[in-house]
């Protein structure tokens, strides 16, 4: 009988006591979350009450939100019959969007725009109500400051709880232990990525493959090999596993229904990684042809139109920001001449959109003669693929490390943007000699402009492996909108200021 047809045909397994825990724990929490998201939300409400016909405003502001508010002031216990609706309206909606489950993570940036987008929503529906069914009986400007207040208390609260989090997780505490079907390609990409980031959360118990992945000539790191691929049920109950990822290559795919199986019957949670990237595309886009699915890469959305929309962006951007950016630059400009002899700027040829080369400035951060002793410090390459990285690199000066920590050292690269040769957001600019050695996949990255920052610099800098760090620039290219934009720069922020992977 084939081992898939008596994996089927066996009965469902009992949930490990550890699994069984955790996952009880997460229900609690979520409960937990509703109940303090209710809590909030109602005090939002009080709060706005308070704005609207109790606080003292200053002048003019005082005669039009208050003065004017006590001519047709509404007791407070009159809005309950419309604060328990809206707050069951907010707690459906949560529930919909997925803010309450407790696996997968969902992200902040998700979480503060699903709260936005429901109370928005949830302030518009009452809206009409209220005043369709006594119109004029109840302030409008209040549903105004119900809204902003309620947004206010639910984000905050998440800003803080996700940084506590984060810090306990970085620490090593509440992490989820974790295993990874899959040994080389996608597998190690998902576990170096797992290891060089524990603010995931994730305790990485080891890998299971049909072999074990042994030191090659690129240095791949080795991790915790504990068995075969059958040896999966065994091993999550030895080893009181609660996610598991199944990173294996697309070649192994036939296996996935048994892996599933086991993973569903032992009531564990499981995520699976698509092997789209050994076919050389990040993304795809289906198609049917006579009912049967197609797959073709995904074509480059940052041309036409979207490239004239993103180059405006670039070049408003920088002029807004001159007056403070070129004060800032200054005031760096003399520190570096009083710090160390040298030029202040340093050029470097850089290759960008479609291979062309172009001179990239950056302050600079090393000795004079850094370029020279580049040769001396290969064997201590920290880096995989063509980059090279070091995170004690002798040449670096002390004040080059700071400017290196807080990225301050691209500064002068804005001048690259408004020459039309970077973007703000964008793929690191790469230089000829680590092209020279990219692989055919990799060279997708030069099909858009170089940017200042990325989402290399947002999720996680030197940190990544250099095939993490292409993938992000391609799914950046085919995926880029303007509200992508933004969102990298409002991640990029904390990463800078925690200098996190930057060296």
């Amino acid at each position: 009988m084939d081992r898939s047809i008596r994996q089927l045909a066996r009965p469902r397994l009992a949930i490990p006591y550890q699994v069984g825990l955790a996952r009880q724990s997460r229900r609690v929490m979520a409960l937990s979350m509703a109940l303090w998201d209710q809590i909030l939300i109602f005090f939002g409400f009080v709060f706005a009450y308070w704005l609207r016909y109790q606080a003292d405003w200053p002048d003019p502001l005082h005669y039009i939100v208050v003065e004017v508010a006590t001519q047709n002031q509404v007791a407070f216990s009159a809005f309950l019959p419309i604060i328990l609706p809206l707050m069951l309206l907010l707690a459906l909606r949560f529930t919909a969007q997925g803010l309450y489950r407790a696996t997968p993570r969902v992200a902040l940036l998700d979480q503060i725009t699903i709260i936005l987008n429901s109370i928005l929503i949830g302030i518009a529906l009452l809206i009409v109500f209220v005043f369709l069914y006594k119109p004029f009986y109840y302030s409008r400007l209040i549903f105004l400051f119900a809204g902003i207040s309620i947004f206010t208390l639910l984000s905050s609260w998440r800003i803080l709880r996700s940084a506590v989090q984060h810090w306990r997780w970085s620490h090593g505490m509440g992490q989820e232990r974790l295993l990874v079907v899959g040994g080389t390609g996608l597998g190690q990409q998902v576990m170096n990525g797992i290891a060089s980031s524990p603010g995931l959360g994730y305790n990485l118990v080891g890998y299971i493959y049909d072999r074990p992945v042994l030191d090659a000539e690129r240095e791949t790191r080795v991790y915790r090999y504990l068995g075969g691929l059958d040896d999966l049920e065994q091993i999550i109950l030895q080893s009181g596993v609660q996610q598991v990822i199944i990173a294996l290559p697309f070649w192994e795919h036939g296996r996935l229904p048994s892996l599933v199986l086991v993973c569903q019957q032992l009531g564990v949670d499981y995520i699976l990684a698509p092997d789209f990237y050994q076919l050389s595309f990040d993304r795809v886009d289906m198609h049917q042809l006579s009912g049967v699915p197609l797959l073709r890469p995904k074509e480059i959305r940052l041309r036409g139109a979207n490239l004239i929309i993103k180059r405006i962006v670039d070049i408003s951007a920088v002029l807004l920001t001159a007056p403070f950016t070129l004060l800032l630059a200054a005031l760096i400009a003399l520190v570096i001449r009083l710090d160390s002899s040298g030029p202040v700027i340093f050029r470097q040829q850089r290759v960008g959109k479609g291979g062309r080369l172009f001179a990239c400035y950056k302050f600079r951060t090393m000795v004079p003669d850094a370029e020279a002793r580049r040769a001396e410090l290969v064997a201590h390459n920290e880096a995989d693929g063509p980059i090279f990285k070091m995170r004690d690199d002798p040449r670096v000066t002390k004040l080059g490390r700071w400017l290196r920590r807080s990225s301050l050292d691209e500064l002068p690269q804005l001048w690259n943007v408004l020459l039309g040769e970077m973007s703000i957001i964008g793929p690191r600019p790469a230089l000829p000699a680590e092209v020279a050695n990219y692989e055919l996949w990799h060279r997708r990255r030069l099909e858009v402009l170089p940017g200042c920052a990325g989402l290399t610099q947002a999720l996680g800098r030197s940190d990544m492996s250099f095939d993490e760090q292409v993938r992000l620039d391609i799914y950046y290219a085919e995926n880029w909108s303007v509200g992508m934009d933004l969102r990298i720069l409002l991640m990029i922020i904390p990463a800078v200021v925690g200098g996190r992977g930057a060296y």
